[in-house]
């Protein structure tokens, strides 16, 4: 058997480090999104491609090989890298959009009073009624004025006899 030179010896390391790269990739491409996982196993099938020479080929041009596959895992660590990074992005922006809603459901919380305790509402400065002769002269919308101010509720859909009634009453 001839003995390998130490250019075809890192050259057959290279290519199974190419190989290694590749399969890892794969690998990691199940765990990611379609879009990122589809660029991932295009960049690992050209490292196993990379990986994929005849030994004819490693003794003729060793520094060739060796290159080509260094060059692959190259390729296969940068779109690995990029593809982590995009989803480390997405689980930041993801914490954050739930952060902010967190922060919107407490104050919406803290603006709602609470329903244990029912709003009290206080009358309004009550304005002396005018004797029944007066009301007659006034118009419906300053008869729903005055029942107003006298705290009277339901009002709103009264007739003109109605609110007269209401305000002598």
């Amino acid at each position: 058997m001839a003995k390998s030179t130490k250019a075809e010896k890192s050259a057959e390391s290279a290519l199974e480090a190419a190989a290694a790269a590749a399969k890892d990739a794969k690998k990691l491409s199940r765990t990611l999104p379609k879009k990122d996982a589809k660029k991932l196993r295009a960049v690992a099938d050209e490292a196993k491609d990379a990986a994929k020479v005849s030994k004819k080929k490693i003794k003729n041009k060793p520094r060739k090989v060796e290159k080509k596959a260094v060059a692959a895992i190259e390729a296969v660590a940068k779109a690995s890298d990029k593809a982590e990074a995009r989803i480390a992005v997405k689980k930041a922006a993801a914490k954050d959009v739930a952060a902010k809603s967190k922060n919107a459901a407490a104050k919406v919380k803290a603006e709602k009073p609470d329903p244990a305790k029912p709003a009290v509402r206080k009358p309004a400065v009550t304005k002396p009624a005018d004797p029944a002769g007066g009301l007659d002269s006034l118009t419906v919308v300053q008869l729903r004025e005055r029942a107003r101010a006298g705290g009277k509720t339901g009002y709103s859909r009264f007739s003109k006899a109605q609110l007269i009634a209401l305000l002598t009453a």
